[in-house]
Formats: C-alpha cells, structure tokens, sequence
C-alpha cells in the first residue's frame, strides 16, 4: 500500500482567503477563536485512527496557542509553516516574505520545540506571479514546499507546473510537491482535499486517491482546515454568496469523511515522503 501525506491547515475561521476582504486583520483579536477546540478535535481523531500529519501553522495562531504546538509535536505530528497571518505570497515584496518566513518560523519553533523544514503557501498562493518565491524558500533554508495546486482555480491555481514532485530552483535541494490531482477525459482535476473533499462525494476522493496510488505509483498529498469539521463556527454574513455556499456547506459530515479516509488508506506525515520524492522528482 503506497503511503500518503496527510496535512491540516491550522487557521481559524476568519482567516480565510474567501473572507480577507470582508473581515479585517485588524479585528482579528476580538472575535471568537475556534482554532485550538477545533485542531484539539483533530488531533483526537488522528489518535483514533493512528495516523500521523503534519500541521502547516499560521505563526499568528502559534503565537497566541504555544501549547496547542506543542500538543501537536508531542503527539508524534510535523509542525510546518504555514506564514505568518495568512497573507498571500504573491501580495508580498520578496523583502517582505522573507521576513513573513522568518518570523513564522521563530514562533512555530519555539512553541513546538521541533525543527520547521516545510512550507505551505497561504492559498497555494505560490504560482506564475511570485517566480522568486522557491529561491526564498531555499535560501531560508527549507527542505520541501508544498505551495502549488496544479490546476486552473478563480483563487489559485499553476496549471502549467508539474503534478509531482519537482525542483523549483536549479542547483538546489528544495522540493516542491503539489497537492493531488487527478485525471479524466484529458482533463486534470483538484482532488487533493479541502473544499473539494468537503463537497464531492467520497467516492471522488477515493477514486482519484486510487488512481495516483495505483497508475501513477505515487504518494496523494492531501489538505483540510480544523475548521471545517466546526459547524457551529461563527457565519459571516457579509461575505458573498459564492464565498459562504464554498465555506459552509456540508461542514457535519466532514469528520466523519476523515474517518473513511483515515480507514481506507496509508497515511504519513509530508516530511516522510521528501527523500523518496526527490529521487522521482522531476
């Protein structure tokens, strides 16, 4: 059974990108705080189930829930980096993402007390508009990102990059390894978790889990938020209408679809897979 990467985007309910022109950072502060309850939750049905994950951070959520990364750490889980207030990359100078890597790293380090080798883009949002981006990465010292969704998406998306494992920057050891697709009819198709996972019917998820396992003999790398097994979090009513159906929708039953994704296949943390990727990796 091929082993897959499982990873959890640890960011409240506000921090979506869907909701970034609705809801300011500056209130952040001063609204309910669900992450810790939620990613808690997480971290009791990964212990049911036995799997290991690795947890891609927000520095801000770090910052304010020391004890929560060290939970995550001592149950056996990878703490990653997520940045630091969810900004997305290719908003930022290369100056100022530099520093976002910095600073994120300090708290996530310092709070876990584990060495933070990996990267996850805010909204995959490393792609065509931020080039620089891998080169910072590598010179930061980070061993993997896992920053690009290779399809066509209006929030995100690199349809042009590799599906798999690949080096974004020449001479160096950075690995790049995009969540999961699929594909049909000569169309790739986002499968790799989150919204998609939430949405579809299992049975997509399981198909195209099957078919990278099974044709292409390699590793699925698949997402969620501690947020969306929360249907009691807070509604956001000023969001539109495409942002809320996307957000809130079908939220009870996404734990239990964990649960048969937990059960049906092999799973490990991302950090796991570097050393065998990057012999494959294009």
């Amino acid at each position: 059974m091929v082993l897959n990467a499982l990873s959890v985007d640890v960011e409240d309910w506000f921090h979506v990108g869907a909701f970034e022109r609705t809801i300011s950072r500056s209130s952040w502060d001063g609204l309910t705080h669900r992450v810790e309850r939620n990613t808690d939750a997480v971290l009791a049905l990964f212990a049911e189930a036995g799997v290991s994950a690795t947890f891609f951070t927000l520095g801000w959520v770090a910052e304010r829930y020391p004890a929560l990364m060290r939970r995550i750490a001592e149950a056996g889980h990878e703490v990653a980096s997520h940045g630091y207030d969810h900004a997305r990359v290719f908003t930022l100078s290369p100056e100022a993402f530099r520093a976002d890597l910095r600073r994120s790293r300090a708290l996530l380090e310092d709070a876990s007390r584990q060495r933070v080798i990996g990267y996850r883009a805010p909204s995959f949002s490393i792609d065509h508009r931020a080039p620089w981006a891998h080169g910072i990465l590598a010179e930061e010292g980070y061993r993997y990102s896992s920053s690009v969704a290779p399809i066509r998406h209006d929030h995100y998306g690199w349809p042009e990059s590799p599906r798999f494992a690949w080096r974004p920057v020449a001479g160096q050891d950075l690995l790049e390894l995009p969540v999961t697709t699929a594909e049909f009819g000569g169309r790739r198709l986002a499968a790799g978790g989150g919204g998609f996972f939430r949405l579809l019917p299992y049975g997509f998820s399981r198909w195209a889990i099957r078919q990278v396992n099974g044709r292409e003999q390699r590793p699925a790398i698949i997402y969620f938020h501690p947020w969306e097994i929360d249907p009691d979090q807070p509604r956001v009513a000023g969001a539109p209408l495409r942002s809320r159906l996307r957000h809130y929708s079908n939220l009870s039953v996404m734990a239990d679809k964990l649960r048969r994704l937990t059960a049906d296949f092999a799973w490990t943390r991302v950090d796991a897979l570097v050393a065998r990727e990057a012999e494959r990796a294009a």
